[in-house]
């Protein structure tokens, strides 16, 4: 389209007809991410925005973007590691091949598995029991419907971070607290720290509360609740109470007092992550627990090496010579896992393939006893670890679940690489 001044030509559809940006909570409701999602994805490379205000730091996203993006969900949502999404994403059509027909492969073993163990504990229930409990509270009453199946999770996830110290019992308590639009699950052995955040399934009545509940009773709670599509939760300045929502069966819980540790100013003082990993978290799981031995006595320490492409997971006080994941010698394996993911050392070492963001070399060194059980917490496929120094508390969390964080003390190395 043209307009003529004089003999000059000027063209006005010039600036008409950029490249739409979406802002990210359009792109996240366009693609069915969350926006949490699309800022890791953003951190680990998979899937940068296409502009970033350099101003306010605000992401925007093509309409270009949005074919990768809905693969990635959908690979995601199949259970696909994310180590192998990029190979499927940005690798030749014979790896990504490869990836998933050995992904699907696992996926209908680990289907036959769960249905037979399921049939099994089916035909072996005599049948499921109530617990009634009522109880008359004082003052204000705060009720807030959850999840039954969400808050077993939660109660189950933060349980591996309580402590057992009794010098100090207020570390063998669970921290409840609830707002007008969330509620969080703390604990602390001081060793490590896990939060959990759940969401209302609808709006929470009431005053906000701070409480904290006995684990061992939580637990027992949490196996409770998750008989229920969901429960509702009422707390006064007396007690706990947690009933299903078809008022089949409830329970109390006692209120403690104490102090419980400001876990808030441990998280706010974070320093800033300079290593991201990503790995398979089974994998890794398996990897530190195989350096304890069968026992569980082999060794108080595991070493892990950051690589460019991988993580070598070893007994601390071992040599650090990780073999490479890519070598062939797949033909003395009896597991069939295939070596471009993992390879396995006499030693009890074992290195990994994964996504680092950050400056190698680094060795880290973790207590196997605190380690293992934050892995074992995590949901999903991947786990992230997000590093600052060898000295500092370690964010562990699931690779798309950011409601479930954990921190976790490194233990000194006597043979440690430096950072830098």
């Amino acid at each position: 389209m043209d307009s003529t001044t004089g003999s000059t030509p000027v063209d006005i559809s010039i600036g008409l007809f950029k490249p739409e940006l979406l802002s990210i909570s359009a792109f996240a409701r366009r693609v069915g991410l969350a926006p949490s999602a699309l800022r890791f994805y953003d951190d680990c490379g998979v899937l940068p925005p296409a502009q970033v205000d350099a101003t306010t730091g605000y992401r925007s996203y093509s309409l270009d973007q949005e074919m990768r993006a809905r693969v990635l969900r959908s690979l995601r949502e199949a259970g696909l590691p994310l180590a192998e999404v990029m190979v499927v994403l940005d690798g030749d059509p014979d790896a990504a091949r490869t990836v998933l027909e050995r992904h699907r492969s696992t996926v209908r073993e680990r289907s036959r598995t769960a249905d037979e163990t399921i049939a099994a504990v089916l035909r072996s229930l005599p049948g499921a029991e109530d617990g009634n409990g009522t109880g008359d509270g004082a003052g204000p009453v705060t009720r807030v419907r959850l999840g039954g199946a969400e808050l077993a999770g939660a109660v189950r996830q933060v349980g591996a971070a309580v402590g057992a110290d009794p010098d100090h019992p207020v570390l063998g308590r669970v921290l409840v607290e609830i707002d007008d639009s969330e509620v969080r699950l703390v604990a602390t052995d001081r060793y490590r720290l896990s939060t959990r955040v759940l969401k209302p399934v609808v709006a929470v009545e009431g005053p906000d509360r701070h409480v904290l509940l006995d684990a061992a009773q939580l637990a027992e709670l949490g196996a409770w609740a998750a008989r229920w599509s969901a429960v509702t939760v009422e707390i006064d300045a007396d007690e706990a109470r947690i009933s299903d929502v078809d008022g089949a069966g409830s329970r109390e819980l006692k209120l403690w007092d104490g102090e419980f540790p400001a876990y808030r100013d441990v998280l706010t003082e974070l320093p800033e992550a300079r290593h991201r990993l990503i790995v398979d978290r089974t994998a890794l799981l398996d990897a530190v627990t195989a350096c304890t031995g069968a026992d569980g006595e082999g060794t108080s320490a595991v070493a892990l090496r950051l690589g460019e492409d991988d993580v070598h997971i070893s007994p601390a006080d071992r040599p650090d010579q990780p073999p490479r994941p890519d070598r062939t010698d797949g033909a003395n394996r009896s597991d069939g896992a295939d070596d471009a993911d993992r390879s396995d050392g006499s030693d009890g070492s074992t290195t990994l393939r994964a996504l680092r963001i950050g400056e190698p070399p680094l060795r880290i060194g973790f207590d196997p006893a605190v380690l293992a059980p934050a892995l074992e917490a995590s949901v999903g496929p991947d786990v992230l670890l997000e590093i600052s120094a060898v000295t500092e508390p370690v964010v562990v969390r699931s690779a798309d679940q950011g409601s479930f964080t954990t921190l976790v003390m490194p233990v000194a190395l006597t043979t440690a690489t430096p950072e830098d």
